[in-house]
């Protein structure tokens, strides 16, 4: 067994005990860049396997919600296509929203997952019982975190998260059986 079966064991230990997860936007749910145009529109683009994957979540009755220190329409729009009802934006110290969502659902930060990418998010980080850093997270996000994805930002990193927390609670297969009926 190597260090990193050992490690991936211990990770999905953690992750069973996930009742809420969290996420970053800008950078997490998208690959950071902002596109504004001349007449003031804003333009974001976001992976739409990392929305399957959030909705798989929720089906399986994991809170979703999404912190953000900017503020953009085009978050709210994507948080109800995908169905996330906890949207907290421009939140300049993400863990007030935080401690409000511990409250709310009466979780203990054991119970809570965190997905970030920058020196902003490192309070969530570290306080979070399972910590979750993209690929191309800044490297002091890297170094907070439990879990580095393999996929970058806005690039699918989301849904590998949502995948590894199914597959920690034991609902993998019966996700994949509910998809092969035919």
């Amino acid at each position: 067994m190597t260090d990193n079966d050992i490690k991936e064991k211990e990770l999905l230990e953690i992750a069973k005990k996930i009742k809420l997860i969290i996420l970053d936007v800008d950078g997490v749910l998208t690959d950071g860049s902002i596109i504004l145009d001349n007449e003031g529109n804003e333009f974001e683009s976001f992976h739409v396997r990392d929305g399957h994957g959030i909705k798989m979540l929720i089906r399986a009755g994991i809170i979703v919600a999404m912190i953000t220190g900017r503020y953009s329409k085009v978050v709210e729009r994507r948080a109800r296509e995908v169905g996330i009802t906890e949207v907290y934006q421009k939140c300049y110290d993400k863990r007030v929203a935080y401690r409000h969502l511990i409250e709310k659902y009466s979780v203990d930060s054991k119970e809570v997952a965190y997905v970030g990418d920058d020196i902003v998010d490192l309070p969530l980080l570290k306080g979070s019982g399972f910590s979750v850093a993209v690929a191309d997270a800044a490297d002091e996000a890297k170094a907070a975190a439990m879990m580095v994805t393999k996929n970058n930002g806005g690039r699918g990193a989301v849904r590998e998260v949502c995948d590894f927390l199914l597959k920690a609670k034991g609902l993998w297969e019966g996700i994949l059986d509910e998809y092969s009926k035919t």
